[in-house]
């Protein structure tokens, strides 16, 4: 079962809900073709800043690890490293750039596919009624006048705190 992160886009001018159509969901896990081809897939997915970040970050270890005569075989180690954080956070990367274009997140849902996912996801969209907020009752509970008198009620001073009822109880 994979979970998904769900996002809502920013209203258009004159929208006043939001178009189901355009809820982009975000699966929770490794990311294979981030992983093997990373700049290719942010292109795909028009991450365009986190592209740029990518290729500094990338430029500026390759140049600190040519300065610092580092063998080949750590410079490779290093780029796997880093195509590996690329595979792991895809999914963070991606919700970040929603968040920075004005996404909502609207909701988080789990599903063996995307399909079921979405499914799961808008038939309880649908469904979602707005909860009333708790009406406080004028009258106290019995609950609320204990806990208040334990509040103001300090406890005897013979009381033992631990597993022997009374100091110099047998064992």
């Amino acid at each position: 079962m994979s979970v998904y992160t769900v996002h809502q886009p920013p209203l258009r001018a004159g929208q006043t809900k939001a178009d189901p159509e355009r809820f982009v969901f975000v699966r929770d896990g490794f990311y294979l073709w981030a992983f093997l081809l990373g700049p290719l897939w942010m292109l795909w997915r028009r991450l365009w800043l986190v592209l740029l970040l990518y290729a500094v970050f990338t430029s500026l270890v390759a140049v600190v690890l040519r300065l610092a005569g580092a063998p080949a075989g750590l410079q490779i180690g290093i780029g796997v490293l880093i195509a590996l954080l690329v595979g792991f956070e895809a999914g963070t990367l991606r919700r970040w750039t929603l968040a920075r274009r004005g996404w909502h997140m609207a909701g988080v849902v789990v599903g063996d596919d995307l399909e079921a996912a979405e499914h799961r996801f808008f038939a309880s969209w649908v469904e979602h009624r707005p909860v009333p907020a708790p009406i406080e009752s004028a009258v106290p509970t019995v609950s609320a006048i204990t806990a208040a008198q334990a509040l103001r009620t300090p406890p005897p001073a013979s009381d033992i705190v631990g597993l022997f009822p009374e100091p110099g109880a047998r064992r």
